[in-house]
């Protein structure tokens, strides 16, 4: 029998593979470009956190009303100039700080506004009535209560509702600081010189309630303090 030669090292098919297969591909890099493409829309994204959103007045629940104060000075627009209106409406302009038109924009038709007659003299802030909003921010139209301001601005349109039987005074307001909820923040007293502000709805409530109603045709208004 003839022997055979033990060849080394010991040679393979040539279809053999001796090495250890390749670790698996990665499908995102190694995947054809249209299904890479698909495996990338897959991809986990953490939620983006939202921009916190600060409510501008407070609102009626049953209703959504927002509640306002509108300060205006008696000479140049008082509760008179706006009952005489047609209709009682007339535009609310000539504001130019940011805060304040920044609030006018945020009205919405129907919201309640409490009309405050401001001045130099102590003796003239206080609220005198209450206007409702007929219509929401509108670039201005060059008429309203300052029509030079009005043109270069804007405005919301206010309709008279009433004019209290009582006026209610600022000093009265501060002495009430203590004694109703939200007063404290009120801006009439922390932000004096805002022209256009919320009103909280407890401070709503007490200022109507001490308002005593609103004065009907004829009736002559009895102006305490």
């Amino acid at each position: 029998m003839s022997k055979k030669t033990e060849l080394w090292p010991p040679r393979f098919p040539a279809h053999h593979n001796p090495s250890p297969p390749p670790f698996p591909a990665n499908p995102r890099t190694s995947a054809p470009p249209a299904i890479a493409g698909a495996l990338k829309l897959t991809q986990h994204r953490m939620p983006r956190k939202g921009k916190s959103t600060v409510r501008a007045a407070s609102t009626a629940p049953s209703t959504g009303v927002q509640y306002w104060l509108l300060k205006t000075e008696p000479g140049e627009w008082s509760w008179s100039d706006q009952a005489r209106a047609p209709g009682g409406t007339a535009p609310w302009d000539g504001v130019r700080n940011h805060q304040a038109m920044n609030n006018l924009r945020a009205m919405r038709p129907g919201d309640q506004c409490l009309f405050y007659h401001s001045g130099a003299g102590a003796a003239s802030r206080r609220v005198v009535g209450v206007v409702e909003v007929a219509r929401p921010w509108y670039e201005g139209e060059g008429k309203g209560k300052d029509e030079k301001a009005a043109a270069a601005g804007g405005a919301v349109d206010v309709r008279a509702v009433g004019e209290f039987r009582r006026h209610i005074a600022l000093g009265e307001i501060k002495k009430a600081a203590d004694e109703v909820e939200g007063m404290r923040d009120f801006a009439l007293l922390r932000q004096p010189r805002l022209s256009v502000m919320p009103v909280p709805a407890k401070v709503w409530d007490w200022i109507c309630e001490m308002g005593g109603g609103f004065v009907q045709d004829g009736e002559v208004e009895e102006d305490e303090g």
